[in-house]
């Protein structure tokens, strides 16, 4: 049965109106505008297979140099966070293991991401909060020279809590939940 196009297209509206919008990460609008981001949907119900689809993607980058990162969107099988995160930490394993520590990283997002010692409903969980479990590879090298080029890259993570946490959980979780449900 073939995937639906929905989580995707949920995917590239979080990215557009969420992420470059409100300048979540201060590198992503010059790769949407370059369209250089992969979007690939992979059903997680069977962890395996959705770990060789990771090392697929891994040696897809190794490739095509012109794709500069790859969300991985996880369809099925990983809605409970807790079961996400330990499928993400064999992910990060496996990463290693395959030889691509160093070239690729993993960052991790997740409709009820919440960070150690956070409550669920601070607001500044939504800085990794995305309409469906993802895994977004990034090319290390990439992701090093951008910084080099963008002032105080340290500040990034806190001026993202700030904002999230004034635009409030409430109105975040209603746009996620529209962005999920195709309305936006």
């Amino acid at each position: 049965m073939p995937l639906t196009p929905v989580p995707l297209d949920a995917t590239r509206a979080w990215v557009e109106t969420f992420v470059v919008a409100r300048n979540v990460c201060p590198f992503a609008g010059r790769e949407v505008d370059r369209d250089t981001i992969r979007y690939v949907a992979v059903d997680a119900g069977d962890w395996e297979s959705a770990l060789l689809a990771l090392v697929a993607e891994c040696e897809r980058l190794d490739e095509i140099p012109t794709i500069e990162t790859t969300l991985l969107v996880l369809t099925a099988g990983l809605e409970a966070f807790d079961d996400y995160l330990d499928f993400l930490a064999i992910a990060e394993a496996l990463l290693a293991e395959q030889g691509y520590e160093g070239t690729y990283q993993l960052a991790s997002f997740h409709p009820d991401y919440c960070f150690e010692g956070a409550e669920p409903q601070d607001a500044a969980n939504f800085t990794n909060r995305s309409p469906f479990p993802m895994l977004h590879l990034l090319r290390e090298a990439g992701l090093e020279q951008a910084l080099e080029h963008y002032p105080d890259p340290e500040a990034i993570p806190e001026r993202n809590v700030a904002a999230m946490r004034e635009l409030g959980a409430e109105a975040l979780t209603e746009a996620l939940a529209e962005l999920r449900d195709g309305k936006r």
